[in-house]
């Protein structure tokens, strides 16, 4: 199939999308609000791509790696399952294309290494959806805690729960290893949690011990061998100590990221599922600060498109994410946009993780 690509505005970004499920739709929607041109779409099949480009409103559909190397994509979109996203991406900074790649950026941390490096290479715009960064009220409290409002960070309490996988009937490719990777609970929402950690607190992750669990070895019919849920004991640069637990089998709970910082003045915390909130506590008293673009950090202010009292949440996130993304494209300097080196970072922390559960100790985190 071809396409007419004259009635694209000249600057206009052109998005190739290679995926078309939940994550695809999220991507051309966050495209659209800014302001790309969905040009190609492609799948695993040609029925499936011809389909998904009609779903999501692209101009034409396409084989992945034609996709890749068209003339008319400038920005290439991979929301695959996790074992493509290395080839898919490499291919893509061959090609000379600006990459977003769902995480895990890669199912190894040497793999991730080496896609951080090419893009460095390449001179291309790399990034990875931590879109949680994205949350206004985020943005606020890393504003606080780099701005001394906590005083010396002590202890950092967080959380990722899901239940969507907590019946033995419950099943998806990420819970097939040779498609989703030797980790799934803690590379699909734990890298999410630590990458919110890290930004936020605005220091790495130094050593850490975890514990992982797999409740059922079998699903649709196949065997497991990927994590259910993850328990990570782990300590900052700066000596603060920090807990997280993460897990796809906790009933009741949707998409529940929590993240609370304690420092020696007061102490913050954020909900994502309550995005428009920042809790502020101190000892003589606690309060609960609203999202306002009249009253906010200037980098909280930047990502609200409405007034107070109009809620904004994860799609507004996502939408902010990638208007950054095609914005560093266009050559403007963008703070907090997270990279591939972000991506390779994620890595390094899961297999950290893993060792660690396998080892049963203290595990150093390389920098």
């Amino acid at each position: 199939m071809t396409t007419d690509v004259t009635d694209i505005g000249v600057g206009t970004i052109r998005q190739g999308i290679i995926g078309g499920g939940f994550m695809a739709r999220v991507h051309a929607g966050a495209g659209r609000t800014a302001g790309a041109a969905l040009t190609a779409v492609a799948t695993s099949t040609a029925d499936g791509a011809a389909r998904a480009a009609h779903s999501l409103g692209a101009r034409r559909s396409a084989e992945a790696l034609a996709l890749v190397a068209a003339g008319d994509v400038d920005v290439v979109h991979i929301c695959t399952p996790n074992a493509t996203h290395a080839a898919l991406a490499t291919a893509a900074l061959a090609a000379g294309k600006h990459v977003v790649c769902e995480k895990p950026l890669a199912t190894t941390a040497a793999a991730a290494r080496v896609l951080a490096a090419a893009a460095d290479e390449a001179g291309v715009v790399a990034a990875v959806p931590f879109v949680y960064r994205y949350h206004p009220m985020v943005r606020e409290a890393r504003a606080r805690i780099a701005r001394g409002d906590i005083g010396a960070l002590l202890s950092i309490d967080c959380a990722y729960l899901q239940d969507w996988l907590l019946q033995p009937g419950d099943d998806d490719w990420r819970a097939d290893a040779d498609a989703g990777g030797p980790s799934r609970a803690f590379a699909d929402i734990g890298s999410h949690l630590c990458d919110l950690v890290e930004f936020v607190a605005g220091e790495p992750i130094v050593r850490l011990a975890a514990r992982t669990r797999r409740v059922f070895d079998e699903r649709g019919g196949r065997a497991v061998a990927n994590e259910d849920i993850a328990a990570v004991l782990f300590e900052t640069a700066s000596g603060a100590l920090g807990t997280a637990l993460v897990s796809q089998m906790a009933a009741g709970r949707k998409n529940a990221l929590t993240l609370e910082v304690h420092g020696s003045a007061r102490s913050l915390a954020f909900a994502q599922e309550r995005p428009e909130e920042l809790w502020v506590g101190d000892r003589a008293g606690s309060q609960l600060l609203l999202r306002d673009p009249a009253t906010g950090a200037p980098d909280a202010v930047r990502l609200q498109t409405v007034p107070a009292g109009h809620p904004m949440g994860y799609v507004d996130a996502f939408a902010a994410f990638v208007a950054d993304v095609y914005s560093a494209v266009r050559g403007e300097d963008v703070d907090g946009l997270p990279t591939f080196a972000d991506g390779l970072r994620a890595a390094v922390l899961t297999e950290a993780v893993l060792e660690s559960a396998r080892m049963r100790e203290w595990v150093e985190v390389a920098p």
